[in-house]
């Protein structure tokens, strides 16, 4: 690790084998804790390369305890994390507007590392056990249409460095790397980004995957759309940037869309909001998530298709029917 180390401190790059061995050796357990926190350091000071980034998923992958749940063409809502806004669980909440809506999804994430809560903080705040019994996340989906992978269960590489990625508190590549390895493999995602460099990284990435996608940015540096500011969405097919205007939203604040101090506020935000009872800029924001995650499964509907389905989500109470269903399937 030493010798890698001063490579990578002299601005060198890895190749996709030898990033897929790095990841490998964490899992094995080869690296100290502060091995991989330098190791972690490195990819805040540049930018990660896309053989990097493959290399990397490769590992994690090749190890992961893979989850067969293809038939149900599942859709997974996700952001990389790390972008220091502390909003609320968006991300989670649009996954449950989107399962009320009718489709089924397969969400994967993780307890915050650089923010107060992740998905899984705001799952778990729900008395939700996490469990990698297949059957069990099979039958969560034929109940409610909606499952939830906690990363550490299915990755060994993603549990031996939970330590350190939390008490560094700062986004790290393994943000990066957690809406590439749903051990489902969902057929649909919703990725989520805070910059542009990350928003082309992606881009490359998920063209070679076959999976139909949708990478989408806020302006203002949200991973996720805000509706802060004018925001960027690349599919397969082309990308276009709309401004909430566009598309007959209001424009919000950042103060509207924080999470609180605590994973409890959090939750509190999230289940106002399946309630359809949360602020309007808090109710846009998880639709405009939603009905964009709507159009990758269904892209021949318009966006004003897609927002009617999610507000009808909300409105007609299905969200939190799934919320509910899902709670006593899992507890």
């Amino acid at each position: 690790m030493k010798n890698l180390l001063y490579r990578l401190f002299e601005h060198q790059y890895l190749g996709r084998e030898e990033a897929q061995q790095v990841l490998v050796n964490i899992a094995e357990g080869k690296y100290n804790n502060e091995q991989i926190a330098a190791l972690i350091t490195v990819f805040l000071m540049r930018n990660i390369s896309v053989d990097e980034l493959s290399g990397f998923r490769d590992a994690l992958l090749s190890m992961r305890i893979p989850v067969e749940l293809s038939e149900y063409k599942p859709i997974d809502i996700v952001g990389t994390g790390g972008d220091g806004k502390n909003t609320f669980n968006i991300s989670t909440a649009a996954c449950f507007v989107v399962a009320g809506a009718g489709y089924h999804v397969v969400k994967h994430g993780n307890y915050g590392a650089s923010s107060v809560s992740g998905a899984s903080n705001v799952i778990e705040q729900h008395g939700v056990r996490f469990t990698n019994d297949v059957g069990m996340l099979r039958k969560s989906l034929d109940v409610c249409r909606f499952a939830y992978l906690h990363a550490p269960y299915f990755n060994p590489a993603m549990k031996m460095v939970a330590s350190v990625r939390k008490n560094l508190g700062v986004r790290t590549f393994f943000n990066l790397l957690g809406p590439l390895v749903n051990p489902a493999m969902p057929a649909y995602q919703l990725l989520g980004v805070y910059n542009l460099p990350l928003f082309r990284l992606y881009n490359y990435t998920y063209q070679a995957s076959g999976t139909r996608f949708s990478i989408v940015h806020s302006i203002d540096g949200y991973d996720e759309i805000s509706l802060t500011s004018e925001f960027k969405v690349a599919t397969p097919d082309k990308e276009k940037v709309y401004s909430p205007e566009m598309i007959g939203m209001k424009r919000c604040h950042e103060t509207d869309l924080r999470g609180g101090e605590t994973p409890e506020d959090a939750a509190k935000i999230f289940d106002e909001v399946l309630r359809n009872t949360a602020t309007e800029a808090q109710r846009n924001a998880v639709i405009v998530n939603a009905a964009f995650a709507i159009q990758v499964i269904c892209p021949e509907k318009d966006i004003a298709a897609c927002i009617e389905e999610a507000c009808e989500s909300l409105q007609r109470g299905s969200a939190l029917s799934v919320l509910n269903k899902f709670i006593e399937v899992n507890s």
